[in-house]
């Protein structure tokens, strides 16, 4: 049988340099409330801040025991101590699942290693080495006398297995590792200063820009930005402009502001609610789809980024610390002195971005292109081709209490998503349902049900083996919504209904669906089509109609509904499956409950998948979530599908598929 096809070279370059912006994503978003307080310290009570003070701001001398000492304040042990060993004692905790607490302590013991290895120099860099180096070789070192240790010798055995591996490492920090890593964050800082020397720090929005768009953002920014960055802030300046080259909302507010103007379509109706999440919120990828909609804009997003670092160098303008997410208040809060220039550049990346993406869409004759492929789009430039295939999987049997969103950093695109479900939920009468949004890297075994984009499942999955794990390609407005409140409002009535879609590896773990079965005659041999060719996915949706149609189970309003649903979201479903079917709102249309099937010569191009079995599906009130779920187990079966790509009539796929009717 045929199989996906293996993701390139590029696609695995790109979801490795995904992950490590992941991990480094993890080490830092647990600790921004950390840096935001460093931050405001420094903005508030430095010499040349509005309150100096020199006992918290380390400058000047205080009378202790009748001498003068100088002052050592908070800011300069913060940053030289607190920020560098926080984010170690998280990075140690990522890296011993079993034992957190004993990887984060093995983990800031090894960073002071490199601390004292270059004293007063914010060794932040260091700390996302020597975290996670200390506690996973703590991992190691426990596992080679794991169940050999005698009952009531496991304390002392513990304890100075780590005092005394905590002291090799730390000692191996000082040595070994911090020179490397201040000739490191020398070079780096010499680049930086090349850069800004020769007005050339604009030209890195070439490269920033498109990044966010390939979701490399949080590598670039929270592996080299920051810690440049934060050593910067530290200085006497006590501001960086580093925090500003990712973190400037303008230019996905004029792409936003553009398509609310000269858009068409479902792009500018859903332009104004994207444009206030972006710039209030600070989830930026909200505008991705729009850019990926129509590829030009990435040079108004380039134009804009290029104008608010220049202006930014022109002003001297920086912030106290990193802003997180990109969100204009966050930006504000930092800034310090610097806020009305700030948002002087704010404005003008905006405006910049404005006027070059309205010129293009102005320009642009084509059609205004399809908001949901281009997520779905989105989802294939940020690692979707990968060797898990997107899925059916049934609801958790359990009762449904307890839901998470699940992203890179766990304060973005799923705190959007948590607060829209939360609100459907809450709507619908369930109140006492859970919804919160977590870092895929924080996540615990603990949820009935995570929803998350589907190039994060694969890194899901292993952490929450209990739990569904949901998929969706829109945070803000899935149609998946929809069907976790249904299964919620099922599961409440008395029987638990399937949904779909989801990683196919999500499987392991999940509750099986359950064995109600729908009407005897959903399918039957004259819905059953063989041998057939489509020009492309419509003309497939439509074929699948039609033999729904000619069946008299829906009327023709229905095939319509399956091409709007198609434009909501990809109905593919992996292993070469696509089972198009109508909206919610086209339920009047359906007569009775029926399914179709197309096998098709040639596979057949949907949304970048490869696609031969088209299956059309009219549910009756709530049993197309069951024919979902009994669909699953046949095509989560690669005999099973195999046999059907081999069947040669309508009577074999009929006997093949008559698990659906059983």
């Amino acid at each position: 049988m045929s199989t996906t096809p293996a993701p390139s070279a590029a696609k695995q370059a790109q979801a490795h340099v995904q992950r490590f912006g992941t991990f480094l994503s993890g080490m830092v978003m647990p600790n921004i409330g950390a840096l935001i307080a460093w931050g405001l310290i420094t903005a508030l009570f430095i010499e040349k801040g509005p309150f100096p003070l020199g006992k918290i701001g380390g400058f000047g001398q205080s009378m202790v025991g009748g001498k003068l000492v100088d002052n050592i304040g908070i800011v300069g042990p913060s940053i030289n101590y607190l920020l560098p060993i926080l984010i170690a004692f998280q990075g140690g905790r990522m890296m011993y699942e079993k034992n957190p607490t004993r990887g984060g302590v093995l983990g800031a013991i090894a960073t002071m290693g490199v601390i004292a290895g270059v004293p007063g120099y914010p060794m932040f860099i260091g700390a996302m080495i020597m975290g996670p180096l200390g506690g996973w070789t703590m991992k190691k070192l426990d596992a080679l006398w794991d169940g050999k240790i005698k009952p009531g010798f496991e304390m002392l055995v513990n304890n100075f297995s780590a005092g005394i591996w905590g002291t090799i490492i730390a000692i191996f920090g000082l040595f070994a590792v911090s020179p490397l890593v201040k000739m490191l964050m020398d070079v780096l800082t010499v680049v930086v200063r090349v850069l800004v020397r020769n007005n050339l720090l604009p030209l890195t929005s070439v490269f920033i820009e498109p990044a966010k768009v390939l979701f490399l953002n949080n590598a670039v920014n929270h592996g080299v930005l920051s810690p440049l960055g934060l050593a910067e802030a530290a200085g006497p300046a006590g501001k960086s402009i580093l925090f500003l080259l990712e973190a400037n909302p303008g230019p996905g507010m004029g792409i936003l502001l553009a398509f609310m103007l000269f858009g068409k379509g479902a792009a500018k109706a859903t332009a104004p609610g994207a444009a206030l999440i972006h710039f209030v919120g600070g989830i930026h990828e909200i505008y991705f789809p729009y850019v990926l909609m129509k590829p030009a804009l990435l040079l108004a997003a380039i134009a804009g980024g290029a104008t608010g670092v220049a202006t930014n160098m022109l002003l001297h303008t920086g912030l106290k610390g990193p802003a997180a997410p990109g969100s204009v208040i966050a930006i504000s809060a930092m800034a310090g002195g610097d806020i009305a220039k700030v948002w002087i550049a704010i404005i003008l990346a905006t405006i910049v971005s404005f006027l070059v993406a309205a010129v293009i869409l102005k320009m642009d004759k084509s059609s205004d292109g399809d908001l949901s492929k281009a997520t779905a789009d989105m989802e294939a430039m940020k690692g979707k081709k990968s060797s898990v295939a997107g899925n059916l999987v049934a609801a958790p049997t359990g009762e449904i209490k307890n839901i998470v969103f699940a992203c890179d950093a766990g304060m973005g695109s799923s705190a959007m998503g948590a607060s829209v479900l939360r609100n459907k939920i809450k709507d619908a009468g369930y109140g006492d349902v859970k919804v919160t949004n977590e870092a895929i890297a924080n996540l615990k075994d603990v949820y009935d049900i995570v929803v998350t984009q589907e190039t994060l499942a694969p890194r899901a999955i292993p952490k929450v083996p209990s739990a569904t794990v949901l998929t969706v390609d829109n945070f803000m407005n899935s149609p998946r919504y929809e069907e976790v409140v249904e299964m919620i409002r099922t599961q409440r009535s008395g029987s638990a209904a399937p949904v779909a879609p989801v990683a196919a590896a999500a499987t392991v773990g999940a509750a099986a669906a359950q064995d109600e079965a729908p009407a005897a005659d959903i399918l039957s041999t004259e819905s059953i089509q063989l041998g057939a060719r489509a020009v492309d996915k419509g003309d497939a949706i439509t074929q699948a109609g039609q033999l729904l149609v000619a069946r008299g189970a829906v009327d023709s309003a229905y095939v319509d509904a399956m091409h709007k649903r198609e434009e909501s979201v990809s109905t593919y479903m992996g292993n070469f499956l696509a089972i198009p079917h109508g909206t919610n709102d086209a339920k009047e249309h359906i007569k009775s409950s029926a399914m179709s099937f197309i096998r098709l010569d040639q596979p057949l191009d949907w949304n970048g998948n490869q696609v031969k079995f088209v299956v059309g599906i009219a549910g009756k009130n709530k049993e197309h979530l069951q024919i979902l779920g009994k669909l699953a187990k046949i095509f989560s079966n690669n005999e099973s599908v195999q046999a059907l790509e081999n069947a040669s009539s309508a009577d074999e796929v009929a006997a093949i598929l008559g698990k659906v009717n059983s």
